[in-house]
């Protein structure tokens, strides 16, 4: 009988190889169209998303004319209020074409109007309230820098053209003209757009003023008060689930519904807040603290399990040995059970806080999806105070018309993106500075 050699395949032993390969080329595949999708999403949001930090401006003196402004001469703030920014708008139309004048700018082909939309609608509102601040800014030739229309602004951003210009009843291709002209005479720039993270929302007829700076401070408002209250709750019932419950069929119970909860819709949390938080509590809409709570239910599931995965992995000798010495289980579990477990639980909880921050659907249940214009106060008072969050900002801002939004809606997911990797860079880093070896 002739034996097989060691050193040559059999049919068995070459098919065995064939599906080795085909299965590790069907895993480079699958990873290379990952790739490919996450870095066709990235382009995506930032070639739409990096122009939101940039902005149009437009830089000239601005002579503010007490006849005009403060008719009385009292400067009093009360008074000085009775001037609208109709007034405002006036003055600064006025001031442009005088320095377009100056500039040796035709303006002979701009319609009625023409020269004012050039100008935001922000920007009078602004300068009535540095002059209602600081009265003694009346009678004075100030610099002054305006936001340029949303149009003029989307033209340097490639979204408006001259074809589209002439079928825009908001622009002309004579408007965007004069802005050439303003730009080459050096009163029209493009600079960095610092306002975008921190003014206040707008109106839909101003995306070139909207700016997350509410939204920033109710999402970092709602991440403090699920730090506070999910992180605690969370370690306590790990610890005691996993050290010191009885092992029945009522744990079993908890065990089950914890896991169930983790895989619960978000939505359904959002539902609970409105019905416990806001119908029965009395809580304000779109309050902070009201988002808090509700993503502090959502992210507690999100805590406990891998915090009761960490808390397995240190080994039982090391709970043999504290006993062995005469440890309590209270001090075998503060002094060397928690400390070996801190890396899990805190990536664990770092991770859970990452997953609320992008959470849109309960937000918007409890009414954080309002429009909101004023800042909200310093916690705790500030906690009730009306506000935004990121995630839900992006969301308002792709429902609505203007392409200066969904520009303005990238360059938000840039900002929340920002914020994740962020996180979870300091989670890596407090795995690695906590990890002990055993």
């Amino acid at each position: 009988m002739t034996r097989a050699s060691l050193f040559a395949q059999d049919k068995r032993t070459r098919a065995r190889n064939a599906t080795e390969k085909r299965f590790r080329a069907y895993g480079l595949t699958a990873i290379v169209l990952a790739l490919l999708a996450l870095l066709w999403l990235l382009i995506s949001i930032f070639g739409n998303g990096l122009p939101a930090f940039k902005q149009t401006f437009l830089t000239f003196p601005v002579t503010l004319e007490e006849s005009v402004l403060d008719k009385s001469g009292t400067r009093d703030p009360a008074v000085m209020a009775k001037a609208t920014t109709i007034t405002y708008g006036k003055v600064l139309t006025k001031a442009l074409e005088a320095e377009a004048t100056a500039k040796g700018i035709d303006l002979s082909a701009l319609k009625k109007k023409g020269l004012a939309n050039l100008i935001s609608e922000e920007s009078p509102a602004t300068l009535r309230n540095m002059v209602l601040a600081d009265p003694s800014l009346i009678g004075q030739t100030i610099r002054f820098t305006a936001l340029a229309g949303g149009r003029v602004d989307g033209y340097y951003k490639g979204r408006v053209t001259l074809e589209t210009a002439a079928l825009d009843k908001n622009t002309s291709p004579e408007q965007l003209a004069v802005a050439d002209k303003l730009k080459e005479a050096g009163v029209l720039t493009i600079s960095l757009n610092s306002g975008f993270v921190t003014m206040p929302d707008a109106s839909d007829k101003r995306p070139e003023a909207a700016g997350l700076g509410i939204a920033i401070i109710g999402s970092l408002y709602m991440m403090a008060v699920v730090l506070v209250l999910a992180l605690p709750i969370g370690v306590a019932a790990s610890v005691y689930l996993e050290e010191f419950a009885p092992k029945n069929r009522f744990t079993d119970l908890i065990e089950v519904n914890i896991a169930n909860l983790a895989a619960v819709p978000s939505i359904v949390y959002g539902i609970l807040g409105l019905a416990i938080f806001i119908n029965m509590v009395g809580l304000p809409t779109s309050a902070p603290i009201v988002g808090g709570l509700v993503l502090t239910l959502m992210t507690l599931p999100r805590i406990i399990i891998p915090t009761r995965a960490a808390l397995k992995a240190v080994p039982p000798s090391i709970r043999d040995a504290a006993l062995g010495i005469g440890a309590s289980r209270l001090q075998t579990v503060t002094h060397h059970v928690l400390p070996l477990a801190m890396p899990g639980i805190l990536t664990g909880t770092i991770i859970g806080l990452a997953q609320a921050l992008g959470e849109t659907a309960p937000l918007l249940l409890i009414g954080m999806v309002a429009f909101v214009r004023d800042f909200p106060g310093a916690p705790p008072s500030g906690l009730f105070d009306p506000a935004a969050a990121l995630p839900v900002q992006i969301y308002n801002w792709t429902t609505r018309g203007d392409p200066g939004f969904v520009e303005r809606a990238s360059g938000a997911i840039i900002v929340l993106l920002i914020f994740l990797i962020a996180m979870n860079a300091v989670a890596i880093y407090l795995r690695r500075k906590f990890e002990r070896r055993w």
